[in-house]
C-alpha cells in the first residue's frame, strides 16, 4: 500500500498518525541524524488503513513493539516548509491524528527505523518542559494538563 502523500501543484498534501507514548511525566519521541528537533513517533497512513491501524502498525515499525490505541486526543492541521532532502523548501500541508496509547509497565521500545531519506531515527524520552525543541508544539502545553474528548489545532508557518 501506498502512502497518502500527494502532490498539489507546488505542495504535498500528508495524512499523518503519531502516537502519544507517555510515562512517567515523559513523552517518547524520535529524532533522527540529521535534525535538531525532536518529533512523534508515527508516519503517514497508507492508502486503504484507518487511521488507528496507521498508528498501531508506526509504532511497532519503530518502537518494535505492538500498543493499542486508547484514544483519539489531537488532530492537528499543519501547513509549514519541508525540510527534508525529498521534500526540500516546498510547502506541505500535513493532517495528523494523534493517539494516546496504552503503554504497559514492561514497555521497552528498541528503534531500528529511518526517515524517508535515510537517516537513522533514534527514540529518546523527553520532559514535555524541555528545553529541546520539538513537535507538535502544542504538546507542550495540552500534555501537560490532559483533557477527556478531542481538540483541533492549526498551525501555520508558511
Amino acid at each position: 500500500m501506498q502512502d497518502l502523500t500527494v502532490a498539489v501543484d507546488d505542495g504535498i498534501l500528508n495524512i499523518r498518525v503519531g502516537a502519544i507514548i507517555m510515562r512517567n511525566n515523559k513523552i517518547l519521541m524520535v529524532g533522527n541524524e540529521r535534525s535538531d528537533y525532536f518529533y512523534s513517533v508515527g508516519g503517514r497512513v497508507k492508502f486503504g488503513e484507518s487511521a488507528e491501524e496507521a498508528v498501531i502498525r508506526e509504532v511497532f515499525e519503530e518502537t518494535g513493539v505492538k500498543l493499542a490505541v486508547e484514544r483519539l486526543g489531537y488532530v492537528h492541521e499543519n501547513l509549514f516548509i519541508g525540510d527534508g532532502k525529498t521534500n526540500a523548501g516546498k510547502k506541505i500541508y500535513e493532517i495528523s491524528f494523534y493517539f494516546f496509547m496504552n503503554v504497559p509497565d514492561d514497555f521497552e521500545p528498541v528503534c531500528n527505523s529511518v526517515t524517508e531519506d535515510g537517516e537513522k531515527e533514534c527514540l529518546t524520552w523527553i520532559d514535555i518542559d524541555t528545553d529541546k525543541k520539538y513537535y507538535p508544539e502544542f504538546f507542550r502545553e495540552e500534555l501537560a494538563d490532559i483533557s477527556e474528548g478531542v481538540k483541533h489545532f492549526v498551525t501555520r508557518d508558511v
